[in-house]
């Protein structure tokens, strides 16, 4: 609930069955006949008076009333009719219904706005609502609403209520869910904006951009085999054999029957080992081919054309832009 917003909620209908339908849908969501109250001028009946204080007097003007309700809503809160100080012949229900019922019975209230300041009301929106009342309309509250202030103005905005901050609705009765106003006050020189007269309607066009997208051949990859001489080098160890030689030296001793002789020699085989080289194929690695989708994200733009109302003045002539005074107010 927002700064502005009080424990009472105040919606202003233009007939009893927009409020019959909208205090069906108040019991509905668990609100009771003590926070609930209507209140509307009898314009359909006499001089129809209430003596007992609080009790519930359905005469002719009650059961009208009644009938146009369709289903009852005001009846289950108890309707009281009668002429009340101040105010004169009137049909009051629930909350406010008690209320009045006090004043007629001599409690120093002043009329409807002097109820409704009761309630906690400002005397300033009171006195304003007090005008729409004298003016035909019916008022409906709920007090002591805690948190759930926007549940309760969007009931009573979905089914034709209006406030001192909003619009009247032209859209009485429907089914389509209705946000809560936010708007604050503004002063347009009128309390409330209805249907114009001779209203005429310009429908504004803009273009919008569609991204479509389709699969095209980027390019080719190509993959395939090539032979490649290169050398290689590998050691392996070798055994060979080598002659050794060795020389004593000895006495000098006679050798007997020795004689010196030309041609005598020692053959000793010597051997090595041989390194022959052969080749083999053998598998080095394997190498898969394949796509995959990778997702991406690319940026597209255009240029895109719309329509603006231009207000063209001739003379001293007020316009007032309603969208243009809304977003004022926000700030």
């Amino acid at each position: 609930m927002t700064a502005n917003q009080r424990s009472t909620v105040i919606g202003v209908f233009e007939n009893h069955a927009q409020a019959d339908r909208a205090v069906l849908e108040l019991h509905e969501a668990g609100f009771t006949n003590n926070q609930i109250g209507v209140a509307a001028r009898n314009s359909e009946t006499g001089t129809t008076s209430t003596t007992d204080k609080g009790s519930n007097v359905i005469g002719g003007a009650v059961t009208g009333a009644a009938a146009g309700a369709g289903v009852g809503g005001l009846v289950a809160l108890g309707i009281l009719a009668g002429v009340i100080p101040g105010i004169g012949p009137a049909i009051a229900a629930g909350t406010l219904g008690v209320i009045l019922a006090n004043a007629a019975g001599g409690a120093a209230i002043a009329g409807l706005a002097g109820a409704l300041i009761g309630l906690g009301i400002p005397e300033e929106e009171a006195t304003h609502y007090e005008g729409e009342f004298k003016a035909g309309k019916t008022i409906v509250t709920v007090k002591d609403v805690g948190s759930r202030y926007d549940e309760v103005w969007t009931i009573l905005h979905r089914n034709g209520a209006y406030n001192k901050q909003t619009a009247k609705s032209t859209t009485y009765g429907t089914t389509a869910k209705a946000a809560p106003s936010s708007v604050g006050s503004y002063s347009t020189g009128h309390s409330n904006v209805g249907v114009r007269e001779g209203e005429q309607k310009i429908q504004l066009h803009e273009e919008q951009l569609h991204a479509q997208k389709q699969n095209v051949q980027k390019g080719e990859v190509r993959v395939r085999k090539e032979v490649v001489t290169e050398n290689k080098t590998i050691d392996v160890p070798v055994t060979r054999e080598e002659v050794v030689i060795e020389r004593h030296a000895v006495n000098r001793q006679a050798a007997s029957g020795a004689n010196i002789r030309p041609g005598e020699e020692i053959r000793i085989p010597v051997s090595e080992e041989q390194v022959n080289v052969t080749k083999d194929t053998v598998v080095k690695e394997e190498v898969n081919v394949g796509k995959r989708q990778v997702q991406g994200t690319e940026k597209v733009g255009g240029t895109v054309r719309k329509e603006q109302v231009k207000v063209e003045r001739q003379g001293n002539v007020a316009v007032e832009d309603e969208n243009v005074t809304a977003k004022k107010s926000k700030r």
